[in-house]
């Protein structure tokens, strides 16, 4: 059986940086009337302005981030203690340059690279622009 498509892979990045919900951008405080929008959303809303591949925030439910306590979303409330994470796609010169622009709002947050593969499906005949080949 011969297959119809094919799997193109290319070399990209990817970062995660661990914050609290409750961490303002611009600010240097924190906490939920303390002015400035949320960093997570702003990280997100920068990465897109700068052509990042994917910026998504995810909410953890129970866990700790830079040696501190553990901590637990809880049946009754939020907790604005709990670590979130914004996850960062894109080249490793973008994802770098991304961190160096935006330092002074990611000075003390533990961010992780990770080296991936991006993977393109396209239909076997079909160029990168699709046309035919």
């Amino acid at each position: 059986m011969n297959a119809s498509h094919r799997v193109v892979a290319t070399e990209t990045g990817m970062i995660r940086i661990y914050m609290r919900p409750r961490d303002r951008a611009g600010t240097g405080r924190t906490g939920w009337f303390s002015g400035g929008r949320p960093l997570y959303r702003e990280l997100v809303a920068q990465a897109k302005a700068e052509g990042l591949m994917n910026a998504v925030a995810h909410q953890s439910h129970h866990g700790y981030s830079n040696h501190g306590p553990i901590q637990d979303d809880g049946a009754e409330s939020l907790n604005p203690e709990l670590t979130m994470c914004v996850e960062l796609i894109g080249t490793r010169e973008q994802l770098e340059g991304f961190c160096g622009r935006h330092g002074a709002q990611l000075a003390n947050k533990v961010i992780v690279y990770k080296h991936l593969e991006h993977w393109s499906v396209s239909h076997v005949g079909v160029g990168a622009a699709g046309r035919a080949a």
